[in-house]
């Protein structure tokens, strides 16, 4: 039998900082600084995360799902709707004014691939019970109300939602796994990974619109209701 003995060093302002480090430290430091602090684009208005109990959408949830869903388009252009994130999975709000890559960063902090899932009429509609049933999530390409916390007057990509066909939806790895307890992603048809992160997406969004003059911007347009 062997006797290990441990000692603890506690880790406080007590200790001196040591220099050596320090600078080996510092330039790496400035390079990430310069390179997260860089302004990218700019929004017309402040953008939050926060919904409410009359109004399942919410500014920045919309901007999200629009921005993912242009993007992924440019890579397949048959995707019928995105749910691109759950709720949670937006982490800060956007500020009105310059936007930087730190924005963007702490927006969406994951690793996320965005991937196409062709699921099933009747998996769609599992995922549109979800929706509901969690009192709206983050869409693109999809209108629906929430009744009895269920959906109904579902239109997808302009087309009344058609349960004997099955439908290509833009969403993450993280999600189509279940993640957040989403449902029905569970048995897809084809699973289609871009090889775009979800982050990458929202970089690549705003960019796109300061390339063309534009500021990023979002509205509350009906896309889910009660």
């Amino acid at each position: 039998m062997v006797k290990a003995e441990r000692i603890e060093y506690p880790v406080n302002v007590s200790i001196a900082v040591d220099s050596a480090v320090l600078k080996t430290y510092l330039p790496y430091k400035a390079g990430l600084d310069s390179q997260m602090n860089r302004v990218i684009g700019h929004s017309a208005l402040a953008m939050s995360k926060k919904s409410s109990d009359t109004l399942p959408e919410s500014l920045l949830s919309n901007f999200f799902a629009d921005a993912t869903l242009v993007q992924a388009r440019k890579m397949d252009t048959a995707i019928d709707f995105a749910m691109p994130s759950t709720k949670g999975g937006i982490r800060v709000d956007l500020p009105k004014g310059p936007i930087t890559v730190s924005n963007i960063f702490e927006l969406m902090p994951f690793e996320n691939e965005l991937v196409v899932c062709t699921i099933k009429g009747t998996e769609a509609q599992r995922l549109l019970e979800f929706i509901a049933a969690s009192k709206g999530q983050p869409v693109a390409g999809l209108r629906m109300k929430i009744k009895d916390k269920k959906p109904v007057d579902v239109v997808i990509n302009g087309k009344a939602f058609d349960i004997s066909r099955n439908y290509r939806v833009l969403t993450s790895d993280y999600v189509s796994n279940g993640g957040d307890n989403t449902l029905g992603f569970k048995d897809p048809v084809e699973k289609k990974v871009l090889g775009l992160k979800v982050r990458d997406a929202l970089l690549n969004e705003v960019k796109d619109k300061q390339a063309e003059g534009k500021t990023i911007t979002a509205q509350l347009d009906g896309r889910i209701t009660y």
